[in-house]
């Protein structure tokens, strides 16, 4: 995967993403598909629509259907019916809205399932879609220079 930048202003810039499932012209329109589908449309809609990425929520994904069953349905790309590019969120939003919920070290996160209780861990390597979002980290009582050292090892951890 690489980033072509293309033209840039004092308050933006477009690019180009390459990825081994497509092209992607940013910035972009990636509609959501948290459980790896979205909703009321196919695939095909999404083709015919000019859609060129889609966002699927690790989190959801991990408690449901679960990354076991998803993995021996062929990955993610063929589970969605979605041969063009995926990113997943790093459940970042769960590790604020959730915060009763879970525990992060420098690892990751672990979480105490919504749905039943059951406990999951994330780690980068964890979710291994074409294009991942770092997992962030809340700064809470951390020094801010610590929270910005643990962010950067975690995403060496997945370049």
């Amino acid at each position: 995967m690489h980033w072509k930048a293309g033209a840039l202003d004092d308050r933006a810039r477009t690019g180009v993403l390459h990825t081994d499932h497509g092209v992607v012209r940013t910035p972009a329109f990636m509609p959501v598909g948290t459980l790896a589908t979205v909703k009321a449309l196919t695939p095909a809609d999404l083709r015919e629509l000019g859609v060129e990425i889609v966002l699927a929520n690790a989190y959801h994904l991990h408690l449901r259907p679960g990354a076991d069953t998803v993995f021996e349905l062929g990955g993610l790309h063929r589970f969605m019916g979605w041969d063009g590019p995926i990113l997943t969120d790093s459940g970042g939003y769960q590790v604020f809205s959730l915060a009763a919920l879970r525990q992060i070290d420098d690892d990751g996160v672990t979480f105490r399932s919504h749905l039943d209780g059951t406990t999951h861990r994330f780690t980068p390597e964890s979710v291994t879609p074409e294009t991942v979002m770092i997992l962030p980290t809340s700064p809470g009582p951390a020094p801010l220079r610590a929270v910005v050292g643990r962010r950067r090892r975690l995403r060496l951890r997945v370049n």
